[in-house]
């Protein structure tokens, strides 16, 4: 077998694990194991939600890197849970990572959860609303100061609200 080939198949399996996790993931997010003020049933949120929106929100779905506008967004103001519009991050923790998503080095206090992922044969901290169980990114320890953690947020699950 040829390292192309390898890498082939490796690929091949990357994408049949994320097929399945796309395929199998929960469209609520009680059907991880939470229990949210805001609770809709699916065809609500279909309706309420953008298809790229419900994906990430309700599926656990991620964007493509470099898409989101809210990575260039620079104003002040305050970024806001795009399924209940519950203010998650102020402006003034956002900075820029180079990752390709809008990340934050803090929340506003008591906005967020927090989750074991397992998916794609990795352990990560997920972070979602925590009004409607909304799944927003995930969290790592390579940030800035003051708290050294990065916030890496699909921006389709956030609203900006300018000052």
């Amino acid at each position: 077998m040829t390292r192309r080939h390898f890498f082939a198949r490796i690929g091949g399996l990357s994408g049949l694990a994320a097929g399945s996790r796309w395929a199998f993931s929960p469209t609520d997010a009680r059907a991880a194991g939470g229990s949210f003020e805001i609770t809709r049933p699916e065809a609500e949120w279909r309706a309420l939600l953008s298809p790229e929106q419900f994906h990430v929100l309700r599926q656990h779905g991620t964007e493509r890197p470099w898409t989101s506008p809210l990575n260039k967004e620079y104003r002040r103001g305050t970024y806001v849970c795009a399924g209940c519009e519950l203010p998650l991050f102020s402006s003034e923790a956002k900075f820029d990572s180079g990752t390709g998503w809008p990340s934050f080095w803090a929340p506003i206090e008591g906005a967020i959860g927090i989750s074991v992922d397992t998916s794609f044969f990795m352990k990560r901290t997920e972070v979602h609303c925590r009004r409607c169980g909304g799944h927003l990114g995930h969290l790592f320890d390579d940030g800035p100061k003051p708290t050294g953690l990065r916030y890496c947020i699909n921006g389709v699950s956030l609203k900006f609200l300018p000052a």
